[in-house]
């Protein structure tokens, strides 16, 4: 599947990246400028109707952060109906709660590494 979005997709995209949270911001610095193994990484990028945290567009692996607020029943289910819709276009989703990176951001990274050296 091709990104297709539309300008609005575009728009909210740039919205988040200057919007950041902590979380992304930390996740960020490691993944900016190939600084995880030499892996391009893009930061909230259009793909379809969503916008994903992450992508490594070579590889179509997908990164999303989950705040607190993805445990209440309406956020999960969008959340499971997004994984699904990228899932059915070709791409792996890793999704890391935001404590995993406050917490264990190496083991993350490691995840991170691991699965993109599988696909």
């Amino acid at each position: 599947m091709n990104r297709i979005y539309n300008s609005k997709s575009l728009d909210n995209a740039k919205s988040l990246r200057t919007n950041q949270t902590d979380c992304e911001n930390i996740l960020w610095e490691n993944l900016r400028a190939k600084r995880l193994n030499n892996i391009k990484f893009r930061r909230q990028v259009p793909i379809g109707k969503y916008i994903v945290d992450f992508v490594c567009l070579g590889k179509k692996l997908v990164i999303e952060l989950d705040g607190s607020q993805h445990i209440e029943s309406e956020n999960f289910k969008y959340d499971n109906t997004r994984t699904e819709f990228l899932n059915e276009n070709g791409y792996k989703v890793l999704r890391f709660l935001d404590s995993d990176i406050l917490n264990n951001l190496e083991n993350v990274l490691n995840i991170i590494v691991e699965e993109y050296n599988k696909i």
